[in-house]
């Protein structure tokens, strides 16, 4: 079956106003070459990766999942990774059969597979979309050979280009990601960077400031005074910035680091910071669902060989299977729905840790110019937007 012509009926389980919807995450592992200031679970093999058998691995964990959270249809299916365009068409395919046959996928899925621009996985972007995907997530990350380089991209800005232009063509929708604060970056530079993507882009853009993660070959270099990246009031001229030319130009900054036209935002991404249940498969995969009435994390094991084997052994690749209670239920809330611009519902909070947030702290927010109320909603007004840690902090102490 293709899964671009599966129909399905009008879900029947659509709760996405009350709960945050339901939505399944794909994680291909695999990558070309590992980028320095990457922290993902990725891996790199110099031999050709078994993708059939990864494929059956992957459906035999949707079917157990599906038996444990019932046949919830997903809102979205997003194949992440490491490198998700280095799948066979055909793998993907067999992945989003799969989750139609144990979940059951509507007609009108959102279906995005992240993929690097460059020549080789340009060419399967009409295989992908004749395979069911309707969006892709290109990481194009900067404009800039020079600055490509350093990041340890396989790609030059032609090819970027040139991908883009291309991806509009065929996919329905299609978000690209660009990192700025990096090392030297001035803001003149970055307005000129951001101003021709702004030209090139479809209709959602991902704009992350750098972030030096230990564990990465930057945190190293930065360790030893090697990599030096824009100070704070620096970093923040740049969000500033950010967030006045995407608005110029007919895009919302609906979260923190992301921006679309009116109907392109992230149907999957919104899952998450909605506070919805998601089912995580393949190696590294994180998850949120309900089994039994309880909300419960799940992450598989991170080596995709071991995980492999756990599936075939024992239907899923499980490392950790923990239930949530009340106060990590709302936390995780708190700190997901203010990073949105549309806010944080407070009775959905208070659902989820079985009392209201106190009004007084609230009311203090408030005063403080922190937080604004919107009949039971409260948000982080884009002039704090850079302090939405802090104000989180203080509601959920």
């Amino acid at each position: 079956m293709n899964a671009a012509h599966v129909e399905s009926p009008v879900r029947d389980d659509d709760r996405t106003t009350v709960d945050g919807g339901f939505a399944v995450y794909v994680h291909w592992p695999f990558c070309q070459a590992k980028c320095p200031y990457c922290d993902f679970n990725s891996h790199v093999r110099h031999k050709p990766v078994d993708q059939s058998r990864f494929a059956a691995a992957m459906a035999r964990e949707i079917e157990t999942f599906a038996a444990w959270t019932g046949a919830r249809r997903p809102l979205s299916v997003f194949f992440g990774g490491g490198t998700p365009s280095l799948m066979e068409p055909s793998t993907v395919e067999a992945v989003l059969c799969a989750i139609d046959t144990s979940l059951g996928l509507p007609s009108d899925a959102e279906i995005t597979l992240e993929a690097n621009p460059t020549s080789v996985e340009q060419a399967r972007f009409e295989e992908y979309r004749a395979a069911g995907v309707n969006r892709v997530s290109l990481g194009v990350q900067s404009l800039s050979d020079a600055e490509l380089a350093s990041l340890g991209r396989l790609h030059d800005a032609a090819t970027a280009r040139a991908a883009l232009a291309l991806a509009k063509r065929i996919f329905p929708h299609v978000s690209a990601d660009l990192i700025y604060a990096r090392p030297k970056q001035t803001t003149a530079a970055w307005a000129d960077e951001l101003s021709e993507m702004l030209d090139l882009a479809g209709d959602h853009l991902s704009l992350y400031q750098l972030t030096i993660e230990p564990g990465t070959r930057f945190f190293d270099l930065a360790e030893a005074g090697k990599l030096i990246v824009p100070e704070d009031d620096a970093a923040a001229d740049l969000f500033e910035l950010t967030g006045e030319m995407t608005r110029a130009a007919g895009f919302t900054r609906y979260e923190i680091s992301n921006h679309a036209r009116p109907g392109g935002e992230a149907k999957h991404n919104l899952v998450y910071w909605r506070g919805g249940t998601y089912v995580g498969i393949g190696p590294g995969a994180h998850g949120r669902i309900d089994i039994a009435g309880t909300r419960t994390a799940t992450s598989t094991h991170r080596h995709p060989e071991t995980w492999l084997a756990a599936v075939e052994a024992d239907g899923h690749g499980l490392a950790e299977r923990e239930g949530l209670d009340a106060d990590a239920r709302a936390d995780e809330y708190l700190l997901m729905a203010l990073r949105l611009s549309e806010g944080m519902d407070l009775d959905a909070y208070a659902r989820r840790s079985g009392a209201p947030l106190p009004e007084e702290r609230v009311d203090a927010l408030v005063a403080g110019g922190f937080l604004a109320r919107q009949g039971r909603r409260i948000i982080v007004p884009d002039t704090a937007r850079l302090l939405t840690n802090a104000v989180v902090r203080e509601l959920a102490q």
